[in-house]
């Protein structure tokens, strides 16, 4: 039997209104939108089928918010069900300032809930003249090609009692801030990475429990990160710039409401760390001879240290954070120290995962320690890593010789199960070694469960696969020479990312930059950020990769129900639209390069045909059709009529061409694969009277490879879906249940701890497929998640109730010895 858990709303015990969010988040430092949107969850009644009837909203700049001179709006009681993304509909918001709200509602029964508890949002800096900062850049020369960290510093004294005070932060590159000694927030590898040259992420922190009457200090470490680092194809530096720079603005407020402002400016001093070089595929280097203690103190001495170089970089780019930030989250400890028959000394944390280890040592000074970092070991149990490419994922630690010292990088991350230790003094103990997680904090979700291990295990992979690769974009690889934002990749998984985990910022920030890097005819780019475009060319425009535009926005519409999404991406949504129709003749479109679908089964003496390839062509023609009707979607939702008939023909004619190009008059598609079938079935491209004959097809050939799939990253996600949809749940139950080679369950038979990039990354002899493409944590084949939410646990939603409004319960059950399953032969 089968159970899922997800974490809806509920209702139970007296009426009363919980879990209030500004723009999405609980109670936001920084909110730049001009009319932040409010919303809430009724936790608690004594009744059941209990509904809000109506609500009442009040903000002023005092807590809890009331009727008085502070009062900034009240919305009055308004007749409403509506508790997601309410409009503030007051005077305009001034930068910097912290506004609190409360909300009550009443229900069907005519109770009232009183007033919640008060929530707050801070508004960020909303226009250039906020920021006094300047940008600051290193006063020193180092032409090293390691490219060390410089350090920031600034004494300052604040004369008074503090009340409050919010630190403003951004970098180019990544940077971590101290404010008298002490780590500013616990977010990391920020600020992030967007569209660097159009839109620039800033963090707000609440410091001021960091700051003190008198002196003070302030630091900042900056690392090359995406902005200069070695990234992309044939990893290349100073993709966004050559300069690594520091913006800083410190806003205090004192008990007597008067105001001190400390920005980044000449006045600060730089210096080189202990950090010799750090780069986010070969990973970092520190020196622990070369720290300078204290040196984010207003003790210390900087006599020593060079100024800085004020630069007239832009600022009309930067935006507040609207996405969870990276934190750490799960530490694992090793499971097993041993040598390897090549005699290495590897550490094994019995988990595939993404972060860095931090490790406890005493040794001489200059002593060195060398980390390296692997997914798997190889036939012989010997480390491998030449799935990494030309990422080294080492990291090296040089001892200072002064009793027990702590090594943790800041600039770089791994992904690995195994780390080689080399050079470590003494004995390997467990206790002396952690393994610590890095992802976005994305708040969990879902939950799925059954009586079967290994379903419970593939569950258990699909997260860990969105973990690692959900680090504040989503990646492909978290290991290789890669970890890049590919598209293909993201749309296939959105879905499943949403019943596992609360993805709503994390997508409605990363399709911000799909829209920013779209191309000017409307072509998407394979990856975002776009980093692989070189001069000349624009790579993109592949079907599946680029309907990433079209695809994600719909799904997070459906999951979380805010039309705004679809607002700030329905340019983006018809421009890709518009580009595909563009490069059809007579609404067929069979021209451009495409990925297909990648990855699909094939073997590699093909002469008997059973390579499953599908005509990249047909693969277009049937996403054109899709991504065209989700683009009708979104223009109904937003009430663009003249949209909606105009592609609502046009999609008639894109099936119409397909049907007359791929389609027999006995309904046999020219690819007689699985994936052509079930992208014609999945985004209705048949007749209906060629439908059902089409789904008995794909069975006869599901059963003419053993009951096995033979699809790659597009047509997976919708194999079982199309199966239950049409009578054969029976059969998607099958290749779910499937363990042997290719088949989800496979990859966890071998022992898999997180999602492969391939079906058969490691072959049953103990080989491996080609290490130049050969991840061993890669999402994409996870999206059957999807396919086990909605259809096997049977928790749905639908497209007149969005974000949940209503629910279909329906799970599908299949009897292991039901009479009347259906047989195609």
């Amino acid at each position: 039997m089968f159970l899922a858990l997800f974490m809806g709303r509920v209702c139970y015990a007296q009426l009363k209104v919980q879990h209030l969010l500004t723009e999405n988040l609980v109670n936001p430092l920084s909110v730049d939108a001009p009319v932040p949107r409010f919303s809430w969850q009724l936790t608690e009644s004594d009744k059941q089928n209990v509904m809000q009837t109506a609500y009442e909203i009040k903000v002023s700049t005092e807590a809890p918010a009331g009727k008085g001179k502070q009062d900034v709006w009240n919305s009055g009681k308004v007749s409403s069900g509506e508790s997601l993304y309410i409009n503030y509909n007051g005077s305009p918001l001034q930068s910097g300032r912290r506004y609190f709200w409360q909300v009550k509602v009443w229900d069907n029964y005519g109770k009232s809930s009183g007033w919640s508890e008060p929530a707050w949002w801070q508004m960020g800096l909303l226009t250039v003249a906020d920021w006094s900062a300047k940008w600051i850049t290193p006063g020193f020369t180092d032409n090293s090609p390691l490219q060390p960290s410089p350090l920031f510093r600034k004494d300052f004294h604040l004369d008074k009692k503090i009340r409050s005070a919010t630190a403003y932060i951004t970098a180019h590159g990544l940077y971590e801030a101290t404010i008298n000694g002490q780590r500013v927030g616990d977010a990391y590898l920020t600020p992030g990475w967007t569209s660097y040259n159009k839109r620039l992420q800033y963090q707000a922190y609440d410091v001021t429990a960091l700051l003190q009457q008198g002196n003070n200090a302030v630091g900042a470490m900056l690392g090359s990160g995406w902005y200069r680092g070695h990234v992309g194809y044939d990893p290349t530096p100073n993709l966004y710039g050559k300069d690594i720079a520091l913006l800083f603005q410190l806003q205090v407020t004192y008990t007597d409401g008067s105001t001190a402002t400390i920005v980044s400016d000449n006045s600060w001093k730089s210096s080189k760390s202990a950090i010799r070089s750090s780069e986010i595929y070969y990973g970092e280097t520190i020196d622990a001879r070369r720290a300078q203690p204290g040196w984010a103190t207003s003790k210390f001495d900087d006599k020593n240290w060079s100024g800085v170089i004020v630069q007239d970089f832009p600022k009309d780019i930067l935006i507040a954070t609207i996405n969870e930030p990276v934190k750490q989250h799960e530490t694992f400890k090793p499971v097993r120290i041993f040598k390897t028959p090549k005699g290495e000394q590897v550490i094994d944390f019995g988990q595939n995962l993404v972060g860095w280890v931090k490790f406890k040592v005493t040794g001489k000074a200059g002593d060195t320690i060398k980390l390296s970092h692997a997914e798997v070991l190889d036939k012989p149990g010997d480390f491998y890593t030449d799935n990494l490419r030309s990422a080294k994922s080492q990291d090296i630690y040089v001892l200072s010789g002064k009793g027990e010292e702590t090594f943790e990088p800041h600039f770089t991350w791994q992904g690995f199960r195994f780390v080689k230790v080399e050079g470590y003094p003494g004995e390997i103990k467990p206790e002396n070694f952690t393994a610590i997680t890095l992802y976005s904090d994305m708040k969990p979700m879902g939950t799925f469960t059954c009586s079967n291990p290994m379903i419970n295990q593939l569950q258990h992979n699909i997260q860990w696969g969105q973990k690692g690769n959900f680090l504040d974009v989503p990646t492909d690889c978290p290991q290789r020479d890669e970890r890049l934002g590919w598209t293909g990749d993201a749309q296939v998984f959105s879905r499943t990312a949403s019943y596992n985990m609360n993805v709503h910022n994390f997508f409605t920030k990363w399709l911000k930059d799909v829209a920013a890097d779209q191309y000017s005819n409307g072509s998407v780019p394979h990856v975002i950020p776009d980093v692989i475009k070189r001069k000349g060319s624009e790579p993109g425009g592949s079907t599946g990769w680029s309907d990433v535009s079209t695809i994600v926005p719909w799904n997070m519409y459906l999951a979380y129900g805010d039309k705004r999404i679809l607002e700030n991406q329905y340019n983006s949504m018809k421009a890709w639209v518009d580009y595909m129709q563009n490069q059809s003749k007579n609404n067929l479109w069979n021209t451009g390069s495409h990925f297909g679908d990648w990855l699909f089964y094939s073997v590699n003496d093909d002469n008997d045909g059973s390579s499953a390839i599908t005509s990249k062509y047909l693969i277009a023609q049937c996403f054109y059709a899709y991504s065209t009707s989700l683009l009708v979607n979104a223009a109904q939702v937003l009430g663009k009529t003249d949209d909606v008939t105009y592609y609502k023909a046009l999609l008639e004619k894109v099936k119409d061409a397909f049907v007359k190009e791929y389609v027999t008059p006995n309904g046999l598609i020219s690819s007689d694969t699985q994936t052509a079938y079930v992208l014609a079935l999945q985004f209705d491209m048949l007749p209906e009277n060629l439908r059902q004959q089409a789904a008995d097809r794909l069975v006869i050939n599901v059963r003419r490879y053993g009951n096995h799939l033979t699809t790659g990253f597009l047509g997976t996600p919708y194999l079982c879906h199309v199966l239950s949809r049409f009578g054969y749940t029976d059969v998607a139950y099958k290749l779910l249940l499937q363990d042997t080679y290719p088949s989800w369950l496979y990859p966890v038979k071998m022992g898999a701890t997180t999602i492969w990039e391939r079906w058969d990354g490691i072959r049953p002899d103990g080989s491996f497929e080609a290490a130049s493409m050969n991840s061993f944590n890669h999402y994409s084949y996870g999206a059957i998640g999807d396919w086990m939410y909605r259809v096997v646990s049977g928790i749905d939603t639908k497209d007149e109730g969005p974000g949940y409004k209503q629910i279909t319960i329906k799970p599908h059950r299949v009897w292991q010895n039901q009479a009347d399953l259906r047989n195609p032969f």
